[in-house]
C-alpha cells in the first residue's frame, strides 16, 4: 500500500501562519496536521504502508522535507518527496508521484482530518470517503445506486442530488489504472475550468467498469482557516484526552490546568489558568494569564493575557488582554 499526499498549495487562507510554515506542518494537538492525517489513515488501513509520497512546492525547503520523511517513518513507511511548482489541477499534481501508482494506493489531501471506526476494504475497486453534510452545495458530492455503489461525482451541485460530501481521501485497488487515466488527460490536454481535473479521471475509470463505494466517516475535520484550525484542535484533544498530554519536562507553578490540554517540553507556566482545549508548543513561557480553546506554538512569551479562540505562531510576544487573536510568527502585541 502506498499513500500519496498532494500538498503544494501555499495555504493562503491561513496566512500569516503559512508565510513561514507550510500549512500541513501547522500543529493540531501538538502534532503537524499531516502527521495526524497519516496516523488517521494508518489506523483504518489493514495493510502495511510501504511508501508515502509528499507532493510539495520547492519553496517549502529541506527542513520541511526532512520533517515529512520523519512523519512517514513514524508509521513504518518510507517518505518520498516530489515537486510541483505550478498548480494545474489534482491530476497534474498527482502525476509527479506517478511511480507510486502501482497496486493499492490511497490519495489524501493534507488539510483533511477525520475519525472513523471502519477498516478499509482493500478488495473493492475504489473507495471515496464521504461525510453527510447539511449544505452539499458547498462541496463535491457522490450519488449512490440501490447497491450502495457510486454512480456520479458532482462538484458543488446547484440542486440537491446527495448530501454525501467528498472529504478528500480515496482508495484505489489498481493505482496504475488511475495513473493511466490521469496521464490521458495531460497527453490530450483535457481540462475543465483550466485544470486537469481528478474527478474526470475517476469518471473515466467508472466508464471502463471500476466500481467505487463510499467510506463514511464519523467526523470530518477541516483545517482550512484559523477558526477551523482552533475547532479541529478542540475536537482532537477530546479524541486523545485519555493519553498523556502534559510533558513531564513542563514546569507549572501556581497554575490550574483544565483538561484536555496539550503542553509540550520545556514550557513554563506561572499563575495562570489553562484550558480547556489548549495546545502549547515547546519552550513557550506564560504568566498571569487565562487561555482557553486556543493554539499557541513554540517559543512564545505571554503575560497578562486573557485569550480564547486564538491561533498564535512561533516566537510571538504578547502582553495584555484580548478575546480572539490571530498572530503569525515573531509578532509582538
Amino acid at each position: 500500500m502506498n499513500i500519496i499526499i498532494p500538498m503544494a498549495g501555499l495555504g493562503k487562507r491561513l496566512r500569516p501562519h503559512t508565510l513561514t510554515t507550510a500549512k500541513p506542518l501547522l500543529p493540531i494537538a501538538g502534532k503537524p496536521i499531516v502527521h495526524r492525517l497519516v496516523e488517521d489513515i494508518a489506523r483504518v488501513c489493514p495493510e502495511k504502508i510501504n511508501y508515502i509520497g509528499f507532493i510539495v512546492h520547492p519553496s517549502f525547503g529541506k527542513q520541511v522535507e526532512e520533517d515529512l520523511k520523519a512523519v512517514a517513518k513514524a508509521v513504518g513507511a518510507e517518505g518520498k518527496i516530489y515537486y510541483q511548482e505550478q498548480a494545474m489541477g489534482i491530476s497534474h499534481a498527482l502525476l509527479f508521484a506517478k511511480e507510486l501508482f502501482e497496486g493499492k494506493v490511497i490519495v489524501a489531501f493534507a488539510d483533511t482530518l477525520f475519525r472513523a471506526d471502519f477498516k478499509l476494504d482493500t478488495n473493492k475497486d475504489g473507495t471515496i470517503w464521504v461525510q453527510q453534510v447539511e449544505n452539499p452545495a458547498q462541496f463535491g458530492v457522490v450519488k449512490l445506486n440501490e447497491q450502495g455503489e457510486i454512480t456520479e461525482l458532482i462538484e458543488k451541485p446547484t440542486t440537491f442530488v446527495s448530501d454525501l460530501a467528498i472529504i478528500g481521501i480515496y482508495f484505489f485497488k489498481h493505482g496504475e489504472k488511475l495513473r493511466t487515466e490521469m496521464q490521458y488527460l495531460l497527453d490530450n490536454d483535457i481540462k475543465e475550468k483550466g485544470e486537469y481535473q481528478f474527478t474526470t479521471a475517476l469518471e473515466n475509470m467508472k466508464k471502463k467498469g471500476a466500481k467505487f463505494v463510499p467510506g463514511q466517516v464519523q467526523e470530518w475535520l477541516d483545517c482550512g482557516n484559523k477558526d477551523n484550525m482552533v475547532q479541529t484542535n478542540q475536537r482532537y484533544l477530546e479524541f486523545i484526552k485519555d493519553q498523556k498530554l502534559v510533558s513531564d519536562k513542563a514546569t507549572l507553578k501556581n497554575t490550574i490546568v483544565i483538561q484536555p490540554v496539550f503542553i509540550a517540553d520545556c514550557v513554563i507556566i506561572e499563575n495562570s489558568v489553562i484550558g480547556p482545549h489548549v495546545s502549547i508548543g515547546a519552550e513557550t513561557k506564560i504568566s498571569d494569564s487565562r487561555i482557553s480553546n486556543s493554539i499557541v506554538q513554540k517559543n512564545c512569551m505571554l503575560s497578562g493575557v486573557v485569550m480564547k479562540n486564538s491561533l498564535l505562531g512561533n516566537f510571538v510576544s504578547f502582553n495584555g488582554a484580548a478575546a480572539d487573536v490571530d498572530a503569525g510568527d515573531y509578532t509582538r502585541i
